[in-house]
C-alpha cells in the first residue's frame, strides 16, 4: 500500500522539530531526545515540569495539525502489531542509548560519531523492514 508523498507537511514538520530542538538546547541546555525525556519524566522527581510540558506540547501540536489540516491519523492496523512495534521501539532505544530524535536530530547536529553510527543502524533497519514487509511478507495485513 503506497503512502502519499507530502513534501510541504514534511518540510514544515522537520523545521518545527529543528526549532524545538534548538530552543531546548539554547534555553535549558538539554538534548531533545524523546526517549530520554520520557524516561526522566517518569524516573526523576526534580526537573520534571519542563519534560512533561515538552511531551504535552508534542501531543497538542499533533492534534492541532490534524484539526487544522483536515488529515486523519492512519487507522486499520492490527493492535498486536502496534503493541509489538511499541515494545521493539522501547527495546531499541534502550539498546541504542537513545532514540532517533536524540541521535538523528541532536546528535548529528553536534557531529557525534556515536550518533552517526546509531542513525546508520536505524536507517538500515528501517529500509530492511520496509522491504521485508512490502515485498517479502506481502504487507502483513
Amino acid at each position: 500500500m503506497p503512502t502519499p508523498f507530502t513534501p510541504v507537511s514534511a518540510l514544515i514538520g522537520g523545521a518545527l522539530i529543528g526549532l524545538a530542538a534548538t530552543y531546548l538546547l539554547a534555553t535549558l541546555g538539554r538534548i531533545a531526545g524523546i526517549s530520554g525525556i520520557v524516561n526522566m519524566a517518569v524516573d526523576q522527581r526534580a526537573d520534571r515540569a519542563w519534560r512533561i510540558a515538552f511531551l504535552l506540547a508534542m501531543v497538542v501540536a499533533a492534534g492541532a495539525w490534524f484539526a487544522w489540516s483536515g488529515a486523519a491519523p492512519r487507522t486499520g492496523f492490527p493492535w498486536i502489531w502496534l503493541v509489538a512495534a511499541g515494545l521493539l521501539v522501547g527495546f531499541g532505544t534502550r539498546l541504542g542509548n537513545g532514540c532517533t530524535s536524540g541521535h538523528g536530530i541532536c546528535g548529528l547536529a553536534r557531529l557525534s560519531r556515536r550518533s552517526l553510527w546509531a542513525v546508520a543502524v536505524f536507517m538500515g533497519t528501517a529500509f530492511a523492514t520496509v522491504y521485508v514487509v512490502r515485498h517479502v511478507a506481502g504487507g502483513l495485513s
